[in-house]
């Protein structure tokens, strides 16, 4: 399923306008060069799809437009700068086809630019005037960046379930999750509909990483912009190393990999990549993720039915059906 397919935007295409305008707006009165770097980035073909959860999830619930708006922005906001920061830590030349920033800036200069953009998606925070929402915000900011400095200094070659589905909770999920749970606290809704769309957003989350991690084995190098299965490659274990793993413990590439020379062997990784590409992990990874996508269909049933609500469910659907 393509994003020319979907219609889980029509519900909030006005409100994605007004998002698009307002983060544009966020380097108005800044230097030129960082507003031509803040339009590189959000027009490298980002999907959108955190604001397009913001928007129909407060809309569903009755919420105030305006600050709807405003918060959309700034988690889009917080969620590119994180990918900002993410790209110069791991070197990547493409994101979605397109060179990154880090490919025509220094690396001071890119830097800089993740952090303007953390400031202003935080300053967009604020003017929700909601201070619960603004500590959410700010405690999903501090997981984001614990998980990244843990994958940096002590996930490489972890092969462990239990880390895992912690690194992509701070990876992805714990934004959605915010985003979800931040809608419904700017719609004013009763603290049981707030909790119930909080586990939403997070078992939302969850399938949206571990679809990821199957695409870095199952897509095709230019449609990736990096080479397939790249995580594992740079000592990140995912979900479809896991489930292989555990079928194939004695396999010479995976006793490669247990002891810890993932990067010393390059015959052995590319074979192992390539096994797991064919491999029974990918569908069983798949099988993971759809169960997680269940359980948020679950949490949407008591909510309003209409159109909002239907394209929610169209959305979470889409997470385990899209390819890239």
């Amino acid at each position: 399923m393509s994003l020319s397919t979907v219609t889980f935007f029509t519900p909030v295409l006005d409100g994605l306008q007004e998002v698009e305008q307002l983060l544009r707006h966020q380097a108005d009165d800044d230097h030129p060069d960082l507003r031509a770097a803040l339009e590189h980035l959000l027009s490298s073909g980002g999907k959108r799809i955190r604001p397009t959860l913001a928007l129909l999830t407060g809309q569903m619930l009755g919420g105030p437009h305006d600050k709807l708006v405003t918060l959309a922005a700034a988690v889009e906001l917080l969620h590119n700068a994180t990918l900002v920061h993410d790209d110069l830590i791991d070197g990547a030349l493409l994101r979605r086809g397109m060179p990154t920033l880090n490919t025509r800036w220094s690396p001071a200069a890119t830097v800089l630019t993740g952090d303007f953009m953390f400031s202003h998606a935080a300053r967009l925070a604020a003017d929700t005037d909601n201070l619960p929402l603004i500590k959410h915000f700010a405690e999903t900011l501090a997981v984001i960046v614990n998980g990244e400095l843990t994958q940096l200094f002590s996930a490489r070659g972890v092969v462990s379930q239990e880390n895992y589905y912690q690194r992509i909770y701070a990876k992805t999920a714990s934004l959605m999750e915010m985003t979800t749970r931040a809608a419904a606290m700017v719609s004013s809704v009763d603290s049981s509909v707030t909790e119930t769309l909080r586990l939403y957003g997070y078992h939302l989350g969850m399938a949206f990483q571990i679809v990821d991690d199957i695409l870095d084995f199952t897509g095709e190098q230019d449609e990736v912009g990096k080479p397939i299965g790249s995580d594992l490659r740079q000592g990140l274990v995912t979900l479809p190393t896991l489930y292989y793993i555990e079928d194939h413990p004695d396999q010479a590439e995976v006793k490669s990999l247990l002891a810890g020379e993932y990067d010393g062997r390059r015959e052995h990784m590319e074979s192992l990549v390539q096994s797991i590409r064919s491999s029974d992990a990918i569908r069983r990874s798949f099988e993971k993720a759809h169960d997680y996508v269940d359980q948020a269909t679950e949490k949407l049933a008591g909510m309003p039915d209409g159109i909002e609500k239907q394209s929610l469910l169209d959305l979470t659907h889409y997470i385990v059906d899209r390819r890239l």
